[in-house]
């Protein structure tokens, strides 16, 4: 697999504080990839040395196969956390001055900007100042510069933060069809609902340690514990069958609605008893539900952080 990115033990300390430790990673190209962790845990001065903003005490970062330098930056596009525009300045000004700055021709960065305020439907914000704009209307202005140049690499840290959701959507759907037009994308958010919508492949950082890497949908089956939600529909007592599959089966939690003599309820089965259940539902009820319980990002984060802080 080719990578975009490769951080290989990567180290940076401020002072008394190490802010990462021993950091290995593997960003694979076109996918976009969840950089996750508590506030603190070491993800944003990870993303400062990506940008050479600041630079690690030992390890190093090679971005497509070579030692990280100067020369990449303008292979990189970084939208930070914390925005910051020219206030006073006029909106297409800005845009055009910060297009620039990137390496783009006047006349290369007006077109790609025409291109993108029309795509964005924002042509008429052109003249407006900074200041006249909502804190989501700004935001669609950082995102576009932080796109213009065509980056292999994009590094989003919250890239949601002040838009409502249907802009957030609209942001979404861009960031999906960069990567299908083979962007590479760090995507760094505390919101596990964008990670599950957006992200191939995570990381977990945790007071400076990476505890946690793969693709999502390996970590999600690792951390199965096979666990069934069921629904099933009996002839008659509800209450009498469920005692007698709690004789035999790990029962987590049941609910009965004893007019319908429905009965739903949640289990814990060991591989061998899953053929087992299912022959005695299916000979004594009609089976309306019988569905793996696959933990979720966020199932996964918090479970993660805290055996890491339990010592598990």
């Amino acid at each position: 697999m080719d990578h975009i990115l490769v951080a290989k033990n990567v180290t940076k300390t401020y002072g008394d504080h190490t802010a990462l430790s021993n950091i290995s990673l593997q960003i694979p190209k076109n996918c976009i990839y969840g950089l996750l962790g508590p506030n603190g845990a070491g993800k944003t001065s990870f993303i400062r040395i990506i940008n050479q903003i600041t630079h690690q005490d030992s390890g190093e970062i090679l971005l497509n196969g070579e030692p990280l330098a100067p020369k990449h930056i303008a292979s990189i596009g970084y939208l930070p956390e914390e925005r910051g525009l020219y206030k006073s300045m006029k909106v297409g000004e800005q845009a055009l001055y910060l297009a620039q700055l990137k390496g783009l021709s006047k006349n290369e960065a007006k077109t790609k900007l025409k291109y993108w305020f029309d795509r964005l439907n924002i042509g008429d914000w052109w003249d407006k100042k900074i200041q006249e704009l909502s804190k989501g209307m700004a935001q669609k202005i950082q995102f576009i510069v932080t796109v213009l140049h065509e980056p292999k690499l994009l590094i989003f840290d919250e890239p949601f933060s002040g838009f409502d959701p249907i802009n957030a959507n609209i942001i979404k759907d861009e960031i999906l069809q960069l990567k299908e037009n083979g962007t590479s994308i760090i995507f760094s958010t505390h919101r596990m609902e964008s990670v599950e919508e957006l992200c191939e492949y995570i990381a977990l950082i945790h007071k400076s340690e990476k505890i946690l890497d793969g693709k999502l949908s390996d970590i999600k089956k690792a951390y199965k514990n096979n666990i069934f939600n069921v629904g099933v529909q009996v002839q008659n007592d509800a209450k009498g069958f469920l005692d007698s599959l709690e004789d035999k089966f790990n029962i987590l939690t049941s609910e009965i609605d004893p007019i319908e003599n429905q009965l739903n309820f949640k289990v814990q089965l060991s591989s061998t008893h899953t053929g087992d259940i299912l022959t005695i539902l299916s000979k004594n009820a009609n089976i309306n539900r019988f569905e793996e319980t696959i933990p979720s990002a966020n199932d996964i984060f918090i479970q993660t952080v805290n055996n890491k802080d339990n010592g598990k």
